[in-house]
């Protein structure tokens, strides 16, 4: 995916972009030191400097962040090129779908050709939207590689009429490539996806809400009152009986555009309620996840949220008990401890549970592990 432009962006400038990326909140950096280019770089690369011969280029790396902030990147991108009054081509760069085909190095899954047409569709009317609203679980099995590399070059034409181009599309080895181009003609309000897509998350959210439960609504009412204020909530009177004479584990988990931002927990209950778990939990997955930097006001209206209840865990005298999709499990070692809440999206064995589970507790293959197993009551 490519656009056709003269000279490439000078080096130096990747400041600028740093610059209004970091004015913007998003995290960005640089690497001064050497890095492996992959193929996604050089096989691009080897043409463009066929063709160019004195042009700077500027590599982006990806991350595991949302779509969005991918796209949002791109304006970035393009914020920095007309404030200095550059010319420049971007290329989107990647391969599409691994499963095409059975004979393929990586097999076949139904995903791989839905996912093919839907990119060469989207190629064709321009329509970057639907980049942003592919789902990562889809995007997963689909096992594409380009995906994040295609949507921040969206971001880069954002707002603009484009004339768009399909050169060839090839799935005979089982990968899928494909060669587009898009030509910016005139700025175009309609075409300001950014803004069309948090409109529409926020939009879904909030009905989505309105439905929530009382153990949903305590996490977000918490969570609302610490980020604005600073200040922890009193536990509601009229909540559900059972949250205020139970004592039971609570793992509150928070969710913004798809991805994970937040997710603390206890296995054993700790306070004198489910609904004092609940505002401890919620507070601490906000703000003190050490995986994540602490909420932001500006990111509550696109949370997700969903409580756990937990039973009490049952040690297993065989793996054959377990079932992923059922109980969640606690994996330990001597001093170490590893815990997995049953049904998450891409664990479908119970040999994958035990391995992630083990990774989170930094318990190695060779250690002698027990395993205990839990159901939840899952709010969300």
């Amino acid at each position: 995916l490519g656009l056709s432009s003269k000279p490439l962006i000078e080096h130096y400038q990747m400041g600028k972009i740093i610059q209004i990326a970091k004015e913007q909140k998003i995290q960005a950096g640089r690497i001064d030191n050497e890095v492996e280019l992959d193929h996604g770089v050089m096989v691009p690369l080897y043409f463009i400097r066929k063709e160019y011969q004195k042009g700077k280029i500027i590599v982006l790396g990806l991350s595991s962040k949302p779509l969005i902030e991918h796209y949002q990147m791109g304006k970035i991108i393009k914020e920095a090129v007309e404030k200095l009054g550059k010319k420049v081509v971007y290329i989107g760069s990647g391969d599409l779908s691994h499963k095409l085909q059975e004979y393929g190095p990586y097999g076949f899954a139904k995903e791989g050709p839905i996912y093919d047409q839907r990119i060469i569709e989207i190629c064709k009317t321009g329509n970057f939207l639907e980049l942003l609203e592919m789902k990562e679980n889809f995007l997963e099995q689909a096992a594409e590689c380009g995906h994040r590399s295609f949507t921040i070059m969206a971001g880069t034409l954002d707002g603009t009429d484009i004339k768009t181009k399909v050169y060839s599309h090839e799935d005979i080895t089982g990968v899928g490539y494909g060669i587009c181009s898009f030509h910016p003609t005139k700025e175009n309000e309609k075409r300001k996806f950014a803004e069309i897509y948090l409109e529409n998350r926020k939009s879904e959210i909030q009905k989505k809400n309105q439905k929530n439960d009382s153990y949903i609504n305590l996490a977000q009412r918490t969570i609302e009152e610490y980020i604005i204020n600073q200040e922890k909530i009193e536990i509601p009177k009229n909540i559900e009986k059972e949250m205020l004479t139970e004592q039971k584990a609570v793992f509150v988990s928070i969710h913004k555009f798809d991805t994970l931002r937040g997710c603390i927990g206890t296995i054993f209950p700790t306070t004198n309620s489910i609904a004092e778990e609940i505002i401890q939990n919620a507070i601490s997955a906000a703000t003190n996840d050490y995986r994540f930097p602490p909420i932001a006001k500006e990111e509550l209206p696109y949370l997700e949220i969903n409580v756990d209840v937990l039973e009490k865990p049952e040690k297993i005298n065989n793996i054959n008990e377990l079932d992923p999709k059922k109980y969640g499990i606690i994996v330990e070692s001597k001093y170490k401890k590893g815990v997995l809440l049953p049904d998450l999206e891409g664990i479908a064995t119970i040999d994958q549970q035990i391995k992630i589970a083990k990774k989170k507790g930094q318990i190695t293959e060779n250690e002698e592990i027990t395993i205990m197993r839990f159901e939840v009551k899952r709010h969300k």
